[in-house]
């Protein structure tokens, strides 16, 4: 079958499975995968086992236009006035899903020290795309809002990190590899360090150019014309292209006047686009994984959750955030993705021996928390009783304008 006709029914399976979770009101992006999880390999077979690798170009698309926006956030002068809590909060909550998860793994289900650091690095990462597509689904704003993209864009960055250690330490307690302390460190640092570099230049340079742009259209163009360059010239130099994306919008949205017209643009150009990455990214999920899964995969799930909402828990009353972010937060954290595969196929290259294990673990859990975790972030924004925030805030100015 044509992959465009296939592409055609991808889009009307994600409305028709948009407006069925709207009908139990579930997350629209829930019902996009759900809809792609049918007419994958598990049910009707028409994106079949491997498929959906074909459609890698939307998914990259996807995930940097998410980044670029999870970078308007990091505004300065909020930054400056809560930059250290949110980082606090972050490595919370980053640490309590590490140790929890390394703890079952290595001390109740007797695995190896090697496989439990590995599988348990790999926990920290959430999946931005899914968060951010409730947010705005619920037209979200409020203190938890405020907290849930920061920490999810930071506790990526740390969390690359932390797998980078782990990997090296593996291997050398392993014998696989000779490293130093300083190239244990520095080989993810400069993965952060570099991702961070590119986006800031590009960042300066589309804040200096998107100004002089004639009309929406042209500048709709050069904006996406910047995602690209920088999401390609990420893959070029082996760098994140999620970090290298999110700096270009947390450069733009501090140097630009009226930056919000570039981050409008993106939202009104964006919504087909998450439709198809989620629904793909459904059809890619395979059914049989829970076959293999076992107690292991299990215990993985729990662990994560407790660990994310037990470590964001005690980093928020530390710095004594808002109940609200104390309470809710880590249930707002729980969504993996494509980060975490991306880990597995490192793990595949590197150390092949827990290949098998460490995917099989992983991939149920993005199946698991790719479905569960926008339905649990839904939940935790609406009792926060944080949903329609963002028009209430816009109406809020406009009566004090």
């Amino acid at each position: 079958m044509d992959m465009l006709f296939k592409l055609s029914i991808v889009i009307f399976v994600g409305i028709i499975g948009g407006r069925v979770a709207n009908y139990f009101r579930l997350p629209n992006v829930s019902g996009y995968i759900i809809g792609g999880l049918l007419i994958g390999p598990s049910f009707i077979n028409l994106i079949k086992t491997g498929e959906a690798a074909n459609f890698n170009i939307i998914n990259e698309i996807a995930l940097a236009a998410i980044a670029f926006s999870v970078g308007s956030e990091f505004l300065l002068k909020d930054i400056i006035k809560t930059g250290k809590d949110i980082l606090i909060i972050t490595i919370g909550e980053v640490i309590g899903a590490v140790i929890l998860v390394f703890v079952i793994t290595y001390f109740i289900f007797k695995q190896s020290f090697e496989f439990s650091l590995v599988i348990a690095s790999m926990s920290a990462a959430t999946a931005p795309a899914g968060v951010l597509m409730v947010i705005r689904e619920l037209k979200a704003h409020g203190p938890l809002v405020q907290t849930i993209l920061p920490v999810v864009a930071i506790d990526d960055a740390i969390g690359i990190m932390v797998f980078g250690v782990s990997l090296s330490i593996a291997k050398l307690t392993l014998g696989v590899g000779d490293f130093s302390i300083i190239e244990i460190i520095w080989t993810p640092l400069f993965e952060i360090i570099g991702s961070l570099a590119l986006g800031g230049i590009l960042g300066f340079l589309l804040s200096y150019i998107a100004p002089k742009a004639k009309g929406r259209d042209e500048l709709l163009s050069i904006v996406l014309g910047f995602i690209l360059i920088g999401t390609g010239g990420a893959n070029f130099f082996g760098l994140s292209p999620l970090l290298t994306c999110m700096m270009i919008g947390a450069v733009l949205v501090n140097l630009m006047q009226n930056s919000n017209r570039v981050f409008n643009l993106i939202s009104d150009f964006t919504p087909p686009i998450y439709l198809l990455f989620f629904t793909i990214a459904g059809a890619s999920l395979d059914l049989s994984v829970l076959t293999k899964v076992g107690v292991l995969g299990i215990g993985y799930i729990i662990a994560r959750a407790a660990g994310k909402i037990l470590g964001a828990g005690l980093g928020a009353k530390y710095v004594k955030a808002d109940k609200k972010v104390s309470k809710y937060l880590g249930m707002s954290l729980l969504t993996q993705g494509g980060i975490s595969i991306g880990l597995s196929m490192i793990i595949a290259k590197e150390l092949p021996q827990f290949s098998e294990s460490v995917t099989t673990v992983i991939l149920f859990s993005v199946l698991i928390y790719e479905i569960a975790g926008p339905i649990l972030a839904k939940i935790a924004i609406q009792k926060a009783g944080e949903e329609n925030g963002a028009l209430r805030k816009k109406k809020e100015k406009v009566e004090l304008a």
